[in-house]
């Protein structure tokens, strides 16, 4: 049995599924985007590659955790 991923990651084997890019072609994307504030980026994903609030609002708040922690 494998052990759950808790947190904004345990949406991404959905979200490579369903959108098919893997998780870092979607932190470039985010990191490359001139926006910063979470949720302009979170509407800028939904808008601009249509996906879904909740694989939007994981990826973004997963990757700004991420860049905060560096």
């Amino acid at each position: 049995m494998s052990e759950k991923v808790p947190g904004p990651a345990s949406y991404f084997p959905a979200i490579e599924k369903r959108y098919g890019r893997p998780i870092p072609e979607w932190q470039q994307l985010i990191r490359s985007s001139p926006l910063t504030k979470h949720m302009e980026l979170v509407g800028w994903l939904k808008t601009e590659h249509g996906l879904g609030h909740g694989h939007a609002n994981a990826l973004v708040a997963h990757t700004l955790a991420e860049d905060a922690g560096r």
